[in-house]
């Protein structure tokens, strides 16, 4: 095992941390000292010049990888004819291209509208409010350990952490949380049922509809059909499918969200097109447009179409040049990116569960495309979590020049560019096992 002995940050990121820390709010979660300077493609370098491998893309953002050419010749070209008029109360043409381009990937058997916006969170707040109107209902349902933004509305839904929350009660009213099939943290009694997510379905509409909430209040079931923060927990297959049943019997609209799980992270356009179910309304951010700021929900068209002119609406949302960014990301990925993206993560999670068996701190290998998650423990058998082993792997792949993230309780979320090639994640895998191993030394 190679011990790691340079000392990372270097003179220039320390006097930059420094200066951050007396103007910027200490509410921001930095998990380590990396200081940017510039990135080109999966590998970014900081401003004392070190050389690493990006393996969390600005939190699965920076989809065509940095400084795509691509996309920045499109932002350029944009920037110089014009940078803002906002199209909640005028036309221009990048941003009905950019909705054209949505709208045909939409997975409804209707037609498709869009809204812009400018993040994750704005899309959660968008896809409630557009639910409310729609149905004139004013409750709903989400899930324990989900993550749908920290704004007052979105942070109503967010169920993964505590320190989200604390302090900020009330949040919106309306909303109650249920527990997410997970797997390996079962919390309902599955007797009776071959699928855990089916018996999730079954609890709400047996126990949850029968006793705190009428199903006739629920505007709509809010879901991330493959939960980010809380653990890259890829659901059981009969989850979605009976949630999809559960609200076509109850008039209840099902709000995907797709902010971290869309746009080809796992291999396809969105993430419930593993399960080919149709949602009413999809949420999109992060890499939709490889960095740039845009947010957006996807509704079928005989919802959206009932907004009354003001109902809702964005000065910045569907910026021009955001726009132009994502018009190039959505290209990039249908011509090439989205498959690449497929290839590689399932080359990444054979190269992981390779080397599952040679560290017993690995616990559990998932995830679809280049959405991956690796569990780590202090024991297999009883999948006890390993919260400072996994720690300690993300703060050792860093000072071997890898970034890293983590999320949920000790799950290493892994999230490459989807232009990643081969021989970067043959260097990454060697790197990251020497974290692991330097870590099991450690906290096993």
């Amino acid at each position: 095992m190679a011990t790691i002995t340079r000392t990372m940050p270097g003179p220039k990121a320390k006097d930059l941390i420094a200066r951050d820390a007396a103007v910027i709010s200490p509410s921001y979660t930095r998990g380590y000292p990396l200081v940017m300077e510039r990135g080109q493609g999966a590998v970014v370098w900081d401003v004392d010049g070190n050389r690493f491998i990006d393996f969390t893309t600005g939190i699965a953002v920076t989809a065509t990888g940095h400084a795509h050419p691509a996309v920045v010749k499109a932002i350029q070209e944009q920037a110089a004819r014009f940078i803002h008029m906002s199209g909640t109360d005028f036309y221009y043409p990048v941003q009905v291209e950019m909705a054209e381009r949505l709208a045909s990937i939409a997975p409804f058997d209707d037609d498709a509208m869009v809204f812009f916006c400018n993040s994750g969170a704005e899309a959660i707040e968008a896809a409630a409010k557009l639910a409310r109107y729609h149905t004139g209902r004013p409750r709903f349902l989400a899930f324990l350990h989900a993550f749908h933004g920290r704004t007052m509305g979105a942070l109503s839904f967010t169920a993964s952490k505590y320190v989200q929350r604390q302090g900020f009660f009330p949040t919106m009213q309306g909303v109650t949380h249920i527990p997410y099939p997970d797997p390996y943290r079962p919390v309902l009694n599955t007797a009776g049922f071959d699928d855990y997510g089916e018996r999730v379905v079954d609890y709400i509409e047996k126990e949850i509809f029968t006793t705190i909430v009428p199903s006739s209040e629920v505007a709509a079931i809010l879901v991330e059909p493959i939960q980010g923060e809380g653990g890259y927990i890829v659901p059981p297959d009969g989850f979605l499918p009976a949630l999809r049943d559960l609200c076509d019997r109850y008039d209840i609209l099902l709000i995907a969200d797709e902010v971290q799980s869309g746009m080809g992270r796992t291999g396809k356009w969105w993430a419930v097109n593993h399960w080919d179910i149709t949602p009413d309304i999809i949420c999109s951010a992060k890499g939709i447009a490889s960095g740039m700021p845009l947010g957006a929900i996807i509704a079928r068209q005989d919802i959206m179409s009932e907004w009354a002119p003001g109902a809702h609406a964005s000065t910045f949302g569907g910026n021009p040049v955001s726009c132009a960014a994502g018009i190039a990301t959505f290209d990039l990925l249908k011509n090439g990116l989205i498959d690449n993206a497929a290839q590689m993560g399932d080359y990444l999670i054979n190269g992981l569960r390779d080397m599952q068996a040679r560290h017993p701190g690995m616990g559990d290998v998932r995830g679809k495309g280049l959405m991956v998650g690796v569990d780590f423990v202090t024991d297999r058998d009883t999948r006890a979590h390993g919260v400072a082993l996994r720690n300690a792997v993300v703060d050792y792949g860093f000072e071997d020049n890898l970034l890293l993230l983590g999320c949920g309780t000790s799950t290493l979320r892994i999230i490459p560019p989807l232009m990643v090639d081969q021989a970067t994640i043959d260097e990454a895998l060697l790197i990251l096992e020497r974290a692991i191993a330097r870590a099991e030394e450690d906290y096993l």
